[in-house]
């Protein structure tokens, strides 16, 4: 299940400070539209399962691209459209 989290959900989730998130956002470790979303200059939800697993296999970027390929492959937009006859 998709779960996009607010920063105090992703802070208590992922045992980071909300200045440790902002920072791999703005270095670009995490990649906005995959990791995190903008949606307004206020508001940012984080992608919890990415995250975790980037958490995971932070020393395995193989690895993660795999579980970026998955949730990319899951989104909707991305789905096979059946024909109607």
């Amino acid at each position: 299940m998709l779960l996009f989290a607010s920063k105090r959900q992703a802070t208590e989730c992922l045992n980071m400070s909300a200045s440790t998130l902002k920072r791999y956002r703005r270095s670009g470790e995490w990649i906005e539209g995959l990791h995190w979303v903008r949606i307004n200059s206020r508001c940012i939800r984080y992608n919890l399962e990415l995250l975790k697993d980037w958490l995971h296999n932070r020393e395995d970027p193989v690895a993660h691209g795999r579980a970026i390929a998955i949730y990319q492959k899951s989104l909707l937009s991305n789905q096979n459209k059946t024909q109607k006859r």
